[in-house]
């Protein structure tokens, strides 16, 4: 009889018709690829793979066991899959809220992740307006949400980050600051900056668009804005500048906005939050992969230094 592991190794080398793609594929050895085939073939009593250096294919003999075995095996995957959802109860529907362009990016990560972990949980997803960046999680039009740190609410757990950004500095193209190659926060001092809509924490406000430079000096405060198309077409027009994220140089690129790196403003992080009485599986199951993504993210900023 045919063990599990034979069975997948035959179906995966005759699609892939290449010993070393099969091994990465399974994530073993290319010795113990030809280890299983020989055991397969000593069982089955033919040979099933026809093999030399230039190529791989599968025998006539090979070809009707393998589209009879096929089937069988997604069976099994699937009641395999089956039985770990109900166990695990992640089967069901996650509202996953976001803000903006940037903050659909990593919603868009998590997806493909919990797409591999955890497939048997549907998400869906809704863009949450940042002049109302808490309000939906509240209000459970979503139940989890990507955000910009700092969250600091009693009743909301502050997940895994997920990624962490340097700040940039919005200007109009004519600006005086334009061409530079970095500034710091006490080059704007004087400068106008726009007024969030104030139905974010205020300490949240605070974090996104400091008032006060290190030295002490106050900026001028402008138009209030709900949007980043809002401040982007603000400060496009001369009307003040703007502290950003990196990813909103990314997302929100305009031909008449340049975006300079700002030096010594720390920076920025996005992370998974969620009404702390309300967690499941579900939520759990995608703080593990949010987990995972900002461990990636770790490696390769620590590659790149």
């Amino acid at each position: 009889m045919l063990e599990l592991r034979e069975i997948e190794c035959l179906i995966t080398l005759s699609e892939q018709l290449h010993f070393g793609r099969t091994a990465h594929e399974l994530h073993i050895s290319q010795s113990r690829v030809s280890r299983l085939l020989r055991d397969a073939e000593q069982k089955v009593g033919g040979q099933l793979f026809d093999r030399s250096s230039r190529h791989v294919r599968v025998t006539a003999l090979g070809q009707v066991l393998i589209d009879r075995l096929r089937p069988l095996y997604e069976q099994l995957n699937d009641a395999y899959s089956e039985a770990v959802a109900q166990s695990r109860g992640t089967a069901g529907t996650t509202r996953l809220g976001f803000t903006g362009a940037a903050g659909g990016g990593y919603a868009a990560k998590l997806i493909r992740a919990a797409r591999a972990y955890a497939p048997e949980c549907r998400i869906v997803l809704r863009e949450v307006p940042c002049v109302d960046l808490l309000g939906p999680l509240r209000r459970g039009e979503v139940d989890m949400l990507v955000a910009r740190l700092p969250i600091r609410e009693p009743d909301l757990t502050v997940g895994p980050v997920l990624g962490h950004e340097p700040r940039v500095l919005a200007v109009a193209l004519d600006h005086p600051l334009a061409g530079r190659v970095s500034v710091r926060i006490e080059d704007i001092a004087g400068e106008t900056v726009f007024r969030l809509a104030n139905t974010a924490p205020s300490y949240w406000r605070d974090h996104q668009v400091p008032l006060v430079t290190p030295a002490g000096r106050t900026l001028r405060l402008g138009q209030e804005v709900r949007t980043c198309q809002e401040i982007l077409s603000l400060t496009a027009a001369g009307q003040g500048v703007a502290p950003l994220a990196e990813s909103v140089a990314r997302y929100y690129a305009q031909p008449d906005v340049a975006f300079v790196p700002i030096r010594d403003l720390p920076t920025t992080s996005v992370a998974l939050v969620w009404r702390t009485t309300e967690e499941n599986a579900r939520i759990r199951a995608l703080a593990y992969c949010g987990r995972q993504l900002g461990a990636e993210k770790e490696v390769l900023l620590d590659r790149s230094a």
